[in-house]
């Protein structure tokens, strides 16, 4: 099997020669080709050459376009500092929704546009073009806590989704919507699946977030779906009082930071949820031995059980040894 049959069999319930491996690379990609890191994240060609030197060195079955949460907020006017060799950072006190009126005149960013979009779309048409059907292309975009919260600001939106929630909900309209047509743009320039990052989603508490944010996730879940794309949800934090519901969104993966067991995800989301992680990326695939990274590992696949992808619990760290990356490359082609 390739990289690509290996995923989607996977997904799809087949048989599997191996586990496949997804893990998440940013800022490790680009150092394998010693790039700064503001040229891996603002040129699309430096990307996919990141990600193909990555997944070939250590048999990754799939490239990825993520690269940092502000590419949709920097399309919408919003304010971004650029670093030299740090991922770029949106600047909160200068939220581009700081005032709740704006948003009734925000005009729709179009992924095709020739901004921060339309960068990650050409990484995408770039990268089926070198890899073919060989690996999964994995396109990204924010949820509506996320984006929510790049736009507002994250501090002030979370006072939202208790001071005004009516607001917060045309908020997430909006997002999905943004979201939606950047899903397009790069499902027709040639992803197999969608990376879907909801990271503020773990600060709200089941309540809320059952009443404000899973139908939003939903909602943007689902147009995914009527799109013929599949979805891989990564919520960043401790998500384990949200399990159940985020089971409930149908997503092909599951992809879970090491703060949330893979064996409460398995009890929460039922025997046939594919979920991937969920090694401490810091603590274990950074700091630990290969023995630790492997014994890590099978602890999770055990915990997962048969429908589990090998990755970390988030981002491959800046600094992580290649021995380390080598040994979730070796624990995924000895085990099935």
């Amino acid at each position: 099997m390739n990289g690509r049959e290996r995923v989607l069999s996977m997904i799809e319930g087949r048989a599997v020669d191996c586990l496949p491996l997804m893990p998440i690379t940013m800022m490790f990609a680009a150092d394998q080709i010693r790039a700064k890191y503001r040229e891996y994240a603002t040129d699309y060609r430096v990307l996919a050459e990141g990600q193909l030197r990555t997944a070939e060195q250590f048999d990754f079955d799939y490239v990825s376009v993520i690269s940092d949460p502000a590419r949709e907020t920097t399309d919408c006017g919003g304010k971004i500092e650029f670093f030299d060799d740090q991922p770029p950072a949106i600047i909160e006190s200068r939220a581009r929704l700081a005032d709740k009126a704006d948003l009734a005149s925000l005009k729709m960013p179009d992924p095709l546009g020739g901004g921060r979009m339309t960068d990650r779309v050409k990484g995408v048409a770039l990268l089926r073009e070198k890899v073919g059907k060989d690996k999964i292309i994995e396109g990204w975009i924010e949820g509506p806590m996320a984006l929510g919260a790049d736009l507002r600001g994250l501090n002030t939106v979370m006072l939202d989704l208790i001071d005004d929630p009516d607001w917060v909900r045309e908020l997430f309209e909006f997002v999905v919507e943004i979201e939606l047509r950047f899903a397009r743009a790069q499902v027709d320039a040639g992803v197999d699946i969608i990376g879907l990052g909801d990271a503020a989603a773990s600060l709200v508490g089941p309540d809320l977030y059952n009443e404000l944010v899973w139908p939003y996730e939903k909602k943007l879940v689902d147009g995914l779906h009527a799109m013929g794309t599949r979805v891989r949800l990564h919520i960043c934090g401790n998500t384990r009082p949200l399990l159940a519901e985020m089971g409930r969104l149908n997503c092909a993966i599951v992809d879970l930071d090491s703060m949330a067991p893979l064996d409460e995800a398995r009890s929460a989301m039922g025997p046939d949820q594919v979920l991937l992680g969920n090694v401490n990326p810091v603590s274990i695939l950074r700091n630990g031995t290969p023995e630790e990274v492997h014994a890590a590992i099978a602890e999770c696949h055990r915990q997962a059980g048969a429908r589990y992808i090998v990755g970390a619990g988030c981002e491959v760290p800046r600094g992580t040894p290649h021995e380390n990356v080598l040994a979730m490359r070796d624990y995924a082609r000895s085990n099935h």
